[in-house]
């Protein structure tokens, strides 16, 4: 598992002590919707986004590494995909433990490989 897709980048804005839960999450291309809960221990950092209906009421995962920028006084969190893209990554069902590593393999590198192909 790749783990530079699983840390925040240092100039996103974060420190990994601080909050994210209900910050408003938007794609390159729009709002995608809310962080429910983050996990911040090394190497599986991530945020899971509730959708609301945009994807028939359901949650995504998204690595730390996808995240572009966080504004902590707007409470807003960029990251640098498409909706679209962001919609076709492995789907995360709530009950799939979020330290399922083959899982979690498969996410870093679905969004390595959009990352490697695009400009964020």
């Amino acid at each position: 598992m790749d783990h530079t897709m699983w840390e925040y980048r240092p100039e996103c804005g974060t420190a990994l002590e601080q909050s994210l839960v209900g910050f408003t999450v938007h794609a390159a291309d729009g709002v995608i919707g809310q962080v429910d809960r983050q996990d911040t221990r090394p190497g599986i950092q991530h945020v899971i986004v509730d959708t609301g209906m945009w994807v028939f009421g359901k949650s995504v995962l998204i690595p730390a590494g996808a995240v572009v920028r966080i504004d902590s006084q707007a409470r807003t969190m960029t990251i640098g995909n498409t909706r679209q893209e962001i919609k076709a990554a492995p789907r995360f069902t709530v009950d799939r433990e979020t330290t399922d590593l083959a899982y979690l393999s498969d996410v870093g590198h679905y969004y390595l490989s959009l990352n490697s192909t695009s400009v964020l």
